[in-house]
């Protein structure tokens, strides 16, 4: 096979809506791949679904939690199945971190070996960087994400977000946000450079479009905030002045700013209104409490100041919207009381891309049959810290 500068440079130069046409072309000259099928992860993180020309061809879609595609997404990891003279080997498409998918390619066993993996997954790897870059120019692969129609809130919400998990040396990030088909105003987004994690969590008002559109508005405003290099107060000054400007008080948006040094561990952080934290660290479950301020717009020239704590090498940490901690149970049990913290434990082995979708699924438990009636947002942190070259440092065993 070309080497894996060869298949990029395959893949650069195929058309957005080819890209599954060349992987074919390319496993089919090099392994006799007699069938390969690129496997989208869903909206809600519970289907793989097909790429296929037409929108309505769910044709092939697979469980997440129960299927042989399912097992490599879930690890991470290439799984290999043998039935007579075929095998099917199902190969991770993720960026940095962020499971986009899964390819599944079925070989003859006679041009099959354990030592081709590696060649495998970097055809995976490269169309996961293409994908990416297509997405800006086609449609099939996000038509290929949906179970069901997105509501046009759900379509702009999932559009903000910068990715549904992130992996680098110093930390593991996973988010998830529901129902993934119709909510409203909850978000996330982050931002890395060489030294500093940027990290805003927004728990919106109200319900549809206009949530939808005050998220936007709000998270814009960060962002334009924070590529002019302002300090994070004047970040979150910034964007409650457009808030406040728009909807003059009418409407207003609850927000969690955080910016982390990866070299010390160091957060700095502006908790405007009601996203939460919960800390796990050596087996314990504790709220990080800070002193809310007023959320982004409900005044005019509201002034910002920061606070600041600190993670070490093996803490977790857990982002809520109001959505999910204060869910009550139908005995009238609120979520964040003692549910929360089983979660939190029953979850703590799993991997930060999982948690989320994990923790989100305790909560339809407690919630049984009562009808939700907000989003619900899960974000996860996993921190390594530096150990001052650039590496991740050994865990903390003590609070200090």
């Amino acid at each position: 096979m070309a080497t894996s500068e060869g298949v990029e440079r395959i893949l650069r130069r195929a058309a957005p809506h080819e890209l599954v046409d060349r992987v074919r072309e390319l496993l089919s000259l090099r392994f006799g791949a007699t069938s390969v099928d690129l496997l989208m992860a869903d909206y809600a993180l519970a289907r793989l679904q097909p790429v296929a020309p037409r929108a309505d061809d769910t044709s092939g879609s697979v469980p997440v939690h129960t299927s042989d595609p399912g097992r490599a997404f879930g690890a991470q990891e290439a799984h290999v199945v043998t039935r007579g003279n075929e095998v099917t080997v199902h190969l991770p498409v993720s960026v940095r971190g962020d499971r986009l998918a899964v390819l599944s390619a079925v070989l003859p066993a006679d041009a099959y070996a354990p030592g081709a993996l590696g060649d495998l997954q970097e055809v995976a790897d490269a169309l996961g960087h293409e994908l990416l870059v297509a997405e800006r120019d086609t449609d099939l692969f996000l038509r290929a994400r949906r179970a069901a129609r997105l509501t046009l809130a759900a379509e702009m919400q999932w559009q903000l977000l910068p990715g549904r998990s992130c992996s680098r040396p110093e930390y593991d990030l996973g988010g998830q946000l529901e129902p993934a088909y119709a909510i409203f105003g909850d978000s996330f987004d982050w931002s890395a450079s060489a030294d500093d994690l940027i990290l805003t969590v927004n728990n919106g008002m109200g319900e549809g479009i206009d949530a939808a559109l005050l998220t936007h508005l709000a998270v814009s405003a960060l962002r334009n905030a924070r590529r002019a290099g302002l300090t994070l107060a004047d970040q979150a000054a910034l964007a409650d002045q457009a808030v406040y400007g728009q909807h003059q008080g009418d409407q207003y948006l609850a927000m969690l700013l955080l910016r982390f040094c990866l070299r010390t561990g160091e957060v700095e952080v502006v908790d405007a209104g009601s996203p939460r934290i919960w800390r796990l660290r050596a087996g314990a479950v504790e709220a990080v409490e800070l002193e809310a301020q007023l959320p982004l717009g409900m005044f005019e020239d509201t002034v910002y100041t920061t606070q600041r704590f600190r993670v070490l090498p093996g803490d977790r940490l857990f982002f809520l919207s109001d959505g999910v901690y204060d869910v009550v149970s139908p005995r009238g049990e609120r979520y964040s009381l003692n549910a929360l913290t089983r979660a939190v434990m029953s979850t703590r082995l799993l991997p930060p891309s999982q948690v989320p979708q994990a923790v989100l699924k305790e909560l339809a438990v407690h919630r049984g049959d009562i009808q939700a009636s907000d989003d619900a947002m899960v974000l996860c942190l996993d921190w390594h810290g530096r150990d001052g070259r650039g590496g991740a440092a050994p865990a903390a065993r003590e609070d200090n």
